[in-house]
Protein backbone atom coordinates (compact mmCIF):
# COMPACT_ATOMS: atom_id res chain seq x y z
CA UNK A 1 0.00 0.00 0.00
CA UNK A 2 1.09 3.53 -0.64
CA UNK A 3 2.27 5.50 2.10
CA UNK A 4 -0.39 8.29 2.44
CA UNK A 5 0.87 12.13 2.38
CA UNK A 6 0.43 14.30 4.66
CA UNK A 7 -0.53 18.03 3.47
CA UNK A 8 2.81 19.23 4.19
CA UNK A 9 4.60 16.80 2.24
CA UNK A 10 1.79 17.89 -1.25
CA UNK A 11 2.57 21.44 -0.56
CA UNK A 12 5.95 20.79 -1.33
CA UNK A 13 5.89 18.10 -3.81
CA UNK A 14 3.74 20.96 -5.36
CA UNK A 15 5.16 24.16 -4.66
CA UNK A 16 8.71 23.66 -4.17
CA UNK A 17 9.50 20.19 -5.45
CA UNK A 18 13.67 20.86 -5.81
CA UNK A 19 14.00 22.62 -2.52
CA UNK A 20 13.20 26.13 -1.14
CA UNK A 21 14.99 29.12 -1.05
CA UNK A 22 17.23 29.74 2.26
CA UNK A 23 18.20 33.63 3.10
CA UNK A 24 20.21 35.66 6.06
CA UNK A 25 17.64 37.11 8.09
CA UNK A 26 19.25 40.06 7.78
CA UNK A 27 18.03 40.28 4.43
CA UNK A 28 14.46 39.36 5.70
CA UNK A 29 14.06 41.43 8.81
CA UNK A 30 15.17 44.03 10.85
CA UNK A 31 15.75 44.20 14.50
CA UNK A 32 14.40 46.92 16.30
CA UNK A 33 15.57 48.43 19.53
CA UNK A 34 13.37 48.06 22.29
CA UNK A 35 12.13 51.45 24.30
CA UNK A 36 13.06 52.24 27.62
CA UNK A 37 10.32 52.62 30.08
CA UNK A 38 11.27 52.53 33.92
CA UNK A 39 9.48 50.16 36.29
CA UNK A 40 7.92 53.39 38.27
CA UNK A 41 7.08 54.97 34.71
CA UNK A 42 5.15 52.04 34.10
CA UNK A 43 1.07 53.33 34.15
CA UNK A 44 -1.92 50.50 34.87
CA UNK A 45 -3.15 49.72 31.37
CA UNK A 46 -3.49 46.96 28.88
CA UNK A 47 -0.79 47.14 26.81
CA UNK A 48 1.88 44.23 27.82
CA UNK A 49 5.58 45.84 28.61
CA UNK A 50 7.79 42.98 27.43
CA UNK A 51 11.25 42.00 28.66
CA UNK A 52 13.83 39.59 27.96
CA UNK A 53 11.70 36.81 29.86
CA UNK A 54 8.59 37.82 28.73
CA UNK A 55 5.58 40.00 30.52
CA UNK A 56 7.25 42.18 33.24
CA UNK A 57 4.33 45.09 33.60
CA UNK A 58 1.52 46.66 31.64
CA UNK A 59 1.07 49.95 30.52
CA UNK A 60 -1.33 52.57 28.92
CA UNK A 61 0.58 53.03 25.41
CA UNK A 62 2.38 50.70 23.17
CA UNK A 63 4.90 50.74 20.99
CA UNK A 64 4.26 47.75 18.36
CA UNK A 65 1.47 46.27 16.98
CA UNK A 66 0.43 42.77 18.14
CA UNK A 67 1.23 39.84 16.98
CA UNK A 68 4.67 40.73 18.00
CA UNK A 69 8.07 38.78 18.16
CA UNK A 70 10.65 39.88 21.08
CA UNK A 71 14.21 38.81 21.05
CA UNK A 72 16.37 39.16 24.36
CA UNK A 73 19.04 41.58 23.71
CA UNK A 74 20.62 41.77 27.47
CA UNK A 75 20.28 39.76 30.68
CA UNK A 76 18.03 36.59 28.68
CA UNK A 77 20.31 37.39 25.53
CA UNK A 78 19.20 35.37 22.78
CA UNK A 79 15.36 34.60 24.23
CA UNK A 80 12.29 34.48 22.41
CA UNK A 81 9.02 35.66 23.40
CA UNK A 82 5.37 36.02 21.40
CA UNK A 83 2.61 38.41 22.04
CA UNK A 84 -0.41 38.60 20.59
CA UNK A 85 -1.42 41.41 21.97
CA UNK A 86 -0.23 45.56 21.01
CA UNK A 87 2.77 45.39 23.33
CA UNK A 88 5.50 47.55 24.79
CA UNK A 89 9.14 46.10 24.19
CA UNK A 90 11.70 47.59 26.50
CA UNK A 91 14.94 48.05 26.33
CA UNK A 92 16.31 45.38 26.86
CA UNK A 93 15.00 43.26 23.80
CA UNK A 94 14.73 43.43 20.31
CA UNK A 95 11.62 43.37 18.37
CA UNK A 96 11.30 42.22 14.77
CA UNK A 97 10.02 44.07 11.83
CA UNK A 98 9.23 41.95 8.91
CA UNK A 99 11.07 43.57 5.61
CA UNK A 100 10.42 40.75 3.53
CA UNK A 101 6.37 40.02 2.17
CA UNK A 102 6.95 36.36 2.09
CA UNK A 103 7.78 35.61 5.55
CA UNK A 104 5.05 34.14 8.14
CA UNK A 105 6.17 36.27 11.70
CA UNK A 106 4.77 33.20 13.55
CA UNK A 107 6.69 30.62 11.25
CA UNK A 108 9.93 32.99 11.75
CA UNK A 109 9.19 32.29 15.85
CA UNK A 110 9.30 29.08 15.41
CA UNK A 111 12.17 28.51 13.20
CA UNK A 112 14.06 30.76 15.83
CA UNK A 113 13.15 28.65 18.48
CA UNK A 114 15.12 25.90 16.94
CA UNK A 115 18.55 27.72 16.70
CA UNK A 116 19.65 28.31 20.09
CA UNK A 117 19.82 32.25 19.83
CA UNK A 118 21.03 32.32 23.53
CA UNK A 119 24.66 30.83 22.25
CA UNK A 120 25.14 33.80 20.55
CA UNK A 121 25.24 36.08 23.37
CA UNK A 122 28.78 37.72 24.15
CA UNK A 123 30.90 37.54 27.01
CA UNK A 124 30.63 40.84 29.56
CA UNK A 125 29.28 42.35 32.36
CA UNK A 126 25.92 42.21 31.30
CA UNK A 127 25.33 39.12 29.16
CA UNK A 128 24.34 40.39 25.34
CA UNK A 129 23.53 39.48 21.69
CA UNK A 130 24.77 41.54 18.77
CA UNK A 131 22.18 41.68 16.18
CA UNK A 132 24.70 41.44 13.33
CA UNK A 133 25.39 38.15 14.33
CA UNK A 134 22.22 37.24 13.99
CA UNK A 135 21.52 38.76 10.93
CA UNK A 136 24.18 36.08 9.13
CA UNK A 137 21.73 33.35 10.11
CA UNK A 138 20.64 31.90 6.69
CA UNK A 139 17.03 30.25 7.51
CA UNK A 140 14.99 28.40 4.58
CA UNK A 141 12.24 30.11 3.83
CA UNK A 142 8.98 27.78 1.91
CA UNK A 143 6.37 29.35 0.16
CA UNK A 144 3.86 31.20 2.37
CA UNK A 145 1.45 28.30 1.91
CA UNK A 146 3.53 25.94 3.24
CA UNK A 147 4.96 28.54 6.56
CA UNK A 148 0.97 28.99 7.47
CA UNK A 149 0.35 25.23 7.21
CA UNK A 150 3.14 24.33 9.59
CA UNK A 151 2.32 27.48 11.52
CA UNK A 152 -1.07 25.69 12.09
CA UNK A 153 0.02 22.07 13.04
CA UNK A 154 2.61 23.64 15.32
CA UNK A 155 -0.16 26.10 17.26
CA UNK A 156 -2.32 22.73 17.69
CA UNK A 157 0.67 20.94 18.79
CA UNK A 158 1.30 23.47 21.10
CA UNK A 159 -2.24 24.39 22.58
CA UNK A 160 -2.33 19.86 22.89
CA UNK A 161 0.94 20.12 24.73
CA UNK A 162 0.34 22.81 26.88
CA UNK A 163 -3.00 21.03 28.10
CA UNK A 164 -1.46 17.84 28.21
CA UNK A 165 1.76 19.72 30.49
CA UNK A 166 -0.13 21.26 32.70
CA UNK A 167 -2.26 18.14 33.50
CA UNK A 168 1.29 16.59 34.57
CA UNK A 169 2.07 19.75 36.47
CA UNK A 170 -0.89 19.75 37.96
CA UNK A 171 -0.47 15.47 38.83
CA UNK A 172 3.50 16.55 40.00
CA UNK A 173 2.34 19.27 42.51
CA UNK A 174 -0.10 17.06 44.07
CA UNK A 175 2.37 14.34 44.33
CA UNK A 176 5.08 16.69 45.63
CA UNK A 177 2.28 17.79 48.39
CA UNK A 178 1.69 13.96 48.86
CA UNK A 179 5.49 13.15 49.85
CA UNK A 180 6.06 16.10 51.76
CA UNK A 181 2.77 15.15 53.68
CA UNK A 182 4.49 11.82 54.35
CA UNK A 183 7.60 12.58 54.58
CA UNK A 184 6.47 14.79 57.89
CA UNK A 185 4.47 12.48 59.28
CA UNK A 186 6.95 9.96 59.22
CA UNK A 187 9.39 11.97 60.51
CA UNK A 188 7.35 12.89 63.43
CA UNK A 189 8.18 11.83 66.85
CA UNK A 190 7.13 12.29 70.24
CA UNK A 191 8.77 11.08 73.85
CA UNK A 192 9.40 8.05 72.54
CA UNK A 193 12.91 8.93 70.58
CA UNK A 194 15.61 10.30 71.62
CA UNK A 195 16.10 13.88 70.55
CA UNK A 196 19.50 15.62 70.58
CA UNK A 197 21.36 18.25 69.29
CA UNK A 198 22.78 18.12 66.04
CA UNK A 199 25.99 19.38 67.91
CA UNK A 200 25.60 16.23 69.92
CA UNK A 201 25.20 14.04 67.16
CA UNK A 202 27.76 14.76 65.00
CA UNK A 203 30.62 17.72 63.91
CA UNK A 204 30.26 20.84 61.47
CA UNK A 205 32.94 21.87 59.62
CA UNK A 206 32.54 25.08 58.34
CA UNK A 207 33.68 25.12 54.57
CA UNK A 208 36.37 28.13 53.03
CA UNK A 209 36.98 30.03 49.71
CA UNK A 210 36.05 28.09 46.05
CA UNK A 211 34.83 30.14 44.42
CA UNK A 212 33.85 29.67 40.57
CA UNK A 213 36.69 31.13 39.02
CA UNK A 214 38.54 27.83 40.68
CA UNK A 215 36.46 25.61 38.63
CA UNK A 216 39.02 23.50 36.04
CA UNK A 217 37.41 20.67 33.47
CA UNK A 218 38.69 17.57 35.52
CA UNK A 219 40.13 17.01 38.97
CA UNK A 220 38.81 16.73 42.36
CA UNK A 221 35.14 16.96 42.57
CA UNK A 222 33.89 19.79 44.41
CA UNK A 223 30.64 21.13 45.05
CA UNK A 224 29.96 24.91 45.52
CA UNK A 225 27.23 26.09 48.13
CA UNK A 226 25.37 27.51 45.20
CA UNK A 227 25.15 24.50 43.20
CA UNK A 228 22.94 23.11 46.47
CA UNK A 229 19.87 24.55 46.01
CA UNK A 230 19.95 24.76 42.45
CA UNK A 231 21.66 21.61 41.19
CA UNK A 232 22.04 18.89 43.39
CA UNK A 233 18.97 16.92 44.89
CA UNK A 234 19.21 15.07 48.36
CA UNK A 235 21.75 13.06 47.54
CA UNK A 236 24.74 12.49 45.07
CA UNK A 237 27.41 9.86 44.24
CA UNK A 238 29.29 12.61 41.30
CA UNK A 239 30.02 16.32 41.33
CA UNK A 240 28.82 18.88 38.99
CA UNK A 241 32.51 20.93 38.76
CA UNK A 242 35.85 20.12 39.74
CA UNK A 243 39.23 21.62 40.79
CA UNK A 244 42.78 21.53 40.57
CA UNK A 245 44.40 18.67 42.83
CA UNK A 246 46.46 22.01 44.09
CA UNK A 247 43.45 24.01 44.80
CA UNK A 248 41.39 21.05 46.31
CA UNK A 249 44.78 21.10 48.92
CA UNK A 250 43.48 24.71 50.62
CA UNK A 251 39.88 23.17 51.38
CA UNK A 252 37.78 21.11 53.40
CA UNK A 253 37.48 17.52 53.06
CA UNK A 254 33.91 15.98 52.43
CA UNK A 255 33.95 12.06 52.48
CA UNK A 256 30.97 9.28 51.86
CA UNK A 257 27.97 9.50 53.97
CA UNK A 258 28.82 13.00 55.16
CA UNK A 259 26.34 16.10 54.88
CA UNK A 260 27.15 19.01 52.94
CA UNK A 261 24.94 22.00 54.05
CA UNK A 262 24.25 25.61 52.88
CA UNK A 263 24.97 28.58 55.16
CA UNK A 264 24.06 31.24 53.29
CA UNK A 265 21.43 32.09 50.86
CA UNK A 266 19.08 35.17 49.97
CA UNK A 267 16.16 33.14 50.03
CA UNK A 268 15.47 31.45 53.72
CA UNK A 269 14.02 28.25 51.83
CA UNK A 270 17.30 27.72 50.37
CA UNK A 271 19.58 28.43 53.69
CA UNK A 272 20.04 24.84 55.29
CA UNK A 273 19.43 23.21 51.72
CA UNK A 274 21.57 19.33 52.09
CA UNK A 275 22.38 16.74 49.59
CA UNK A 276 24.28 14.00 51.30
CA UNK A 277 27.83 13.04 49.04
CA UNK A 278 28.07 8.94 48.88
CA UNK A 279 30.70 8.80 46.04
CA UNK A 280 34.05 6.69 47.20
CA UNK A 281 35.83 9.54 46.10
CA UNK A 282 36.51 12.09 48.70
CA UNK A 283 36.00 15.60 46.94
CA UNK A 284 35.50 19.17 48.60
CA UNK A 285 33.51 22.23 49.28
CA UNK A 286 33.45 25.88 50.31
CA UNK A 287 32.09 28.78 51.70
CA UNK A 288 28.98 29.29 52.75
CA UNK A 289 28.80 25.53 53.23
CA UNK A 290 29.16 23.59 55.91
CA UNK A 291 29.78 19.81 56.61
CA UNK A 292 28.36 17.49 58.74
CA UNK A 293 30.17 14.72 59.97
CA UNK A 294 28.12 11.95 61.74
CA UNK A 295 26.99 7.87 62.37
CA UNK A 296 23.65 8.13 61.55
CA UNK A 297 21.86 6.85 58.33
CA UNK A 298 23.04 10.31 56.11
CA UNK A 299 19.88 10.11 54.08
CA UNK A 300 17.59 10.27 56.97
CA UNK A 301 19.11 13.40 58.43
CA UNK A 302 19.06 14.97 55.40
CA UNK A 303 15.40 14.31 54.15
CA UNK A 304 14.58 15.39 58.69
CA UNK A 305 16.09 19.21 57.18
CA UNK A 306 13.43 19.49 54.55
CA UNK A 307 10.34 19.09 57.40
CA UNK A 308 8.86 22.17 58.19
CA UNK A 309 9.48 21.35 61.54
CA UNK A 310 13.35 21.86 60.86
CA UNK A 311 12.12 24.67 58.77
CA UNK A 312 10.73 26.69 61.61
CA UNK A 313 13.85 26.21 63.68
CA UNK A 314 16.21 27.18 61.43
CA UNK A 315 13.86 30.59 60.78
CA UNK A 316 14.35 31.10 64.62
CA UNK A 317 18.12 31.17 63.87
CA UNK A 318 18.91 32.65 60.91
CA UNK A 319 20.12 36.25 60.67
CA UNK A 320 20.19 39.17 58.33
CA UNK A 321 17.56 40.38 55.73
CA UNK A 322 18.80 40.49 52.08
CA UNK A 323 21.43 37.58 52.72
CA UNK A 324 20.36 35.14 55.19
CA UNK A 325 22.82 32.97 57.18
CA UNK A 326 22.18 30.42 59.80
CA UNK A 327 25.66 29.63 61.06
CA UNK A 328 27.22 25.95 61.47
CA UNK A 329 27.55 27.20 65.69
CA UNK A 330 23.68 27.82 65.37
CA UNK A 331 22.89 24.84 63.47
CA UNK A 332 24.69 22.60 65.92
CA UNK A 333 21.93 23.96 68.49
CA UNK A 334 18.67 22.00 66.43
CA UNK A 335 17.20 19.63 67.86
CA UNK A 336 16.03 16.42 66.02
CA UNK A 337 14.93 13.12 66.76
CA UNK A 338 17.16 9.91 66.76
CA UNK A 339 15.28 6.99 66.43
CA UNK A 340 17.25 3.75 66.01
CA UNK A 341 19.37 2.69 62.90
CA UNK A 342 17.00 -0.14 61.49
CA UNK A 343 14.11 2.41 62.19
CA UNK A 344 16.00 5.92 60.06
CA UNK A 345 16.46 2.83 57.50
CA UNK A 346 12.93 1.56 56.92
CA UNK A 347 11.96 5.56 56.84
CA UNK A 348 14.25 6.12 54.26
CA UNK A 349 13.50 3.48 52.18
CA UNK A 350 10.10 4.79 52.08
CA UNK A 351 11.33 8.49 51.15
CA UNK A 352 13.49 7.41 48.70
CA UNK A 353 10.49 6.23 46.49
CA UNK A 354 8.59 9.36 46.87
CA UNK A 355 11.96 11.37 46.05
CA UNK A 356 12.81 9.11 43.15
CA UNK A 357 8.71 9.36 41.60
CA UNK A 358 8.73 13.63 42.15
CA UNK A 359 12.50 14.58 41.70
CA UNK A 360 14.39 11.96 39.68
CA UNK A 361 14.68 12.98 36.17
CA UNK A 362 15.33 9.99 34.60
CA UNK A 363 11.89 8.46 36.22
CA UNK A 364 8.47 9.42 37.28
CA UNK A 365 6.38 11.91 35.96
CA UNK A 366 9.23 14.39 35.47
CA UNK A 367 10.27 11.59 32.34
CA UNK A 368 7.13 11.90 31.55
CA UNK A 369 7.32 15.98 31.34
CA UNK A 370 10.65 15.75 29.61
CA UNK A 371 9.46 13.14 26.95
CA UNK A 372 6.62 15.41 25.58
CA UNK A 373 9.21 18.59 25.58
CA UNK A 374 11.42 16.33 23.50
CA UNK A 375 8.09 14.74 21.27
CA UNK A 376 7.01 18.19 20.54
CA UNK A 377 10.95 19.96 19.82
CA UNK A 378 11.27 16.74 17.57
CA UNK A 379 8.74 17.06 15.24
CA UNK A 380 8.74 21.02 15.42
CA UNK A 381 12.24 20.57 13.69
CA UNK A 382 11.14 18.00 11.20
CA UNK A 383 8.79 20.44 10.06
CA UNK A 384 11.07 23.44 9.96
CA UNK A 385 13.45 21.78 8.09
CA UNK A 386 14.28 21.63 4.34
CA UNK A 387 16.06 20.74 1.31
CA UNK A 388 18.01 23.85 -0.43
CA UNK A 389 17.21 25.10 -4.04
CA UNK A 390 20.68 25.08 -6.02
Amino acid sequence: MPKRQSKIEKLIAELCPNGVEYRELGEVISLEYGKPLKGNNRNSGEFPVLGSNGRVGFHNSFVVNGPCLIIGRKGSAGALVWEEKNCYPIDTTFFVKLIYDKLDLKYLFHKLSTLQLTDKKQDGGVPGINRNNVYKIEIPIPPLAIQHEIVNILDTFTTLEAELEAELEAELEARKKQYEYYRDELLTFGDDVEWKTLGEVGQFVRGNGLPKSDFTESGVGCIHYGQIYTYYGTFTDRTKSFVSPETAKKLQKVHKNDLIITNTSENIEDVCKTVVWLGNDEIVTGGHASIFKHNENPKYLAYYTQTQMFFDEKRKLAKGTKVIDVSAKDLAKIKIPIPPLAEQERIVAILDQFDALVNDISVGLPAELQARRKQYEYYRNKLLTFKEKQ
